[in-house]
């Protein structure tokens, strides 16, 4: 869910709008946003927003919330491929003012002048960005590497960061990922070999599954599998697309066409490598349904091997193993990097950081794009290398760099919005606490029929979801309507006659019962009908 905000002489530049998946703690919902309430208030004041690359955490919110911005987006010709389809399906398309920006290249918006340089990731056309007002400048990386031997793309400009190096940098607002892994982050080159070797090994199916943005994996796979006589076929509808952006723009010229995943089922099961989506144990994803043996074209045998050549995102790991299980029960062989050389990270390990450190020598550095534990390893380390400064963000935080010491100076109204249905609403939402209440303790419905004077009419009805088995329930519910009816025999008549104070009352004395009986507190809902 990336957002950041640079301001200066009363304007605002925006880099990047992503989003992220919702977690258990978001029951029902699907996806979250970063929540653009502050900016949008200013957004007279927004220049532009700055795509540093066309991954999801930094692209995927733009067709959700820039009717909250409206304003010109820049980014390079793969991003911009990728967002003007998003834009298209929600009809957005003519609205939306996008710049097509190479990869390293000079533009001005307002007090900023905008450096782009080309950077190695694992999706083409990734740039970090230096960002020079009258105050300094600012390298903002977004997702890179060192990659010595690059599938996609050139190098990353080194000779580039060396001369913004020496004319001097302010600051560094430093991705932080990878802060934890010692040395370097290794070439995706490198696989090729390594997944050749365990292609050979394989007698029967092969399931290979990867982020589906990462078109070098794609490129990686097919090399391999060409190797040992192996066509591949993509299983998943974002694969495909961004399969399509590649091809379009001249990134698998050498990668012969693949067969769709229905002609591919029809071939001999050792002659195929199928690349599927879901390597975060996504819902609905093509690896959760063949999981799920609901796949509506492929489905596993046993013996099959699965490849993971991803890594798992923090936050993912109880999805990710459950996935593994539910398809090793279907007699797959699994394999994931901890068993075989299947995945290099697209992002810097630390001695690629001390590298970049060495070329900018930046006065400060903002640690970023991380959990707080990375971000705080990369403070660290920017203090090993000779940083003098370093500022800890935490979202809403607004940092001054400049004039004076970088330090927090205000804090603005920052949060998560979450996708429930076709709403966008904030992640403590009534509606999504009331559904993680439901979940750990169930729901009560309670009917009471009164006259005007709050006399019981009939005997008060009770509904129990999930807060006892089905077995037992309807003596629950009789239980807890007999202690409803005894409650109130006991309140006077300022209660009984009140609709608010009598449904406050029986919601109190159901919750009690209930909470004897099974030591459940569920949701209570009380409806009053007076006669």
């Amino acid at each position: 869910m990336n957002l950041t905000l640079y301001g200066h002489g009363g304007k605002w530049l925006m880099v990047d709008l992503g989003m992220g998946f919702a977690e258990e703690d978001a029951p029902g919902a699907e996806l979250l946003f970063p929540d653009p309430a502050f900016i949008s208030e200013r957004r007279q004041d927004l220049l532009g927003l700055v795509i540093t690359h066309a991954h999801e955490d930094h692209i995927g919110a733009v067709s959700w919330l820039w009717p909250e911005l409206q304003c010109p987006i820049y980014c390079t010709p793969f991003a911009a491929l990728l967002l003007r389809e998003k834009l298209e399906e929600k009809g957005m398309l003519e609205d939306v003012e996008i710049h097509e920006i190479p990869q390293s290249g000079n533009f001005s918006l307002g007090p900023f002048e905008i450096e782009t340089v080309g950077v190695t990731h694992s999706v083409p056309e990734a740039m970090m960005l230096a960002i020079t007002t009258g105050q300094g400048t600012v390298v903002h990386t977004g997702d890179w590497k060192f990659d010595p031997n690059p599938v996609v793309g050139a190098l990353t400009n080194k000779a580039a960061l060396e001369r913004i190096g020496k004319k001097g940098v302010l600051a560094l607002a430093c991705d932080s990922t990878n802060i934890l892994v010692e040395g370097r982050s290794g070439s995706e080159s490198d696989l090729n070999a390594s997944l050749e070797d365990i292609f050979k090994k394989c007698p029967h199916g092969i399931v290979a599954t990867c982020f589906s943005s990462n078109v070098s994996r794609m490129i990686t796979i097919s090399r391999a599998a060409q190797a040992v006589g192996r066509k591949v076929a993509l299983v998943g509808r974002s694969l495909r697309r961004i399969e399509k952006a590649a091809r379009k723009l001249g990134y698998m010229k050498d990668v012969p066409e693949f067969p769709t995943d229905k002609e591919a089922v029809k071939m001999p099961r050792d002659r195929v490598v199928f690349v599927a989506t879901g390597s975060q144990g996504e819902p609905r994803s093509a690896m959760w349904k063949l999981a799920q043996e609901e796949h509506p074209v492929l489905a596993l045998h046993q013996g099959d091997t699965v490849i993971f050549s991803s890594r798992t995102i923090p936050g993912n790991e109880k999805s990710v193993i459950r996935l593994q299980n539910m398809l090793a029960r279907l007699g797959a062989e699994i394999i994931t990097s901890s068993d075989e050389l299947v995945h290099v990270s697209g992002h810097s390990a630390r001695d690629e950081m001390r590298e970049l450190y060495a070329m900018l020598k930046p006065e400060i550095v903002v640690p970023v794009h991380g959990e707080y534990v990375q971000m705080q390893a990369q403070g660290r380390l920017a203090k090993e290398c000779g940083v003098a400064q370093v500022v800890l963000p935490q979202n809403g935080g607004v940092i001054r760099l400049a004039p004076g010491k970088a330090e927090v100076v205000a804090k603005v109204q920052s949060g998560i919005l979450a996708l429930d249905g076709t709403r966008l609403v904030p992640l403590e939402s009534e509606a999504l606490h009331d559904r993680n209440r439901i979940m750990s303790g169930g729901m009560a419905l309670v009917s009471v029929v009164v006259d005007r004077e709050g006399r019981l009419s009939e005997d008060p009805q009770v509904t129990l979801t999930g807060v006892v088995e089905d077995d037992v329930s309807w003596d629950a519910e009789q239980e807890v309507s007999e202690s409803i009816a005894s409650a109130m025999g006991t309140m006077g008549m300022d209660i009984l006659q009140s609709d608010e104070a009598l449904e406050d009352h029986i919601r109190v004395a159901v919750r009690r019962s209930i909470k004897d009986i099974s030591g459940k507190k569920p949701v209570t809902v009380v409806h009053i009908v007076r006669i």
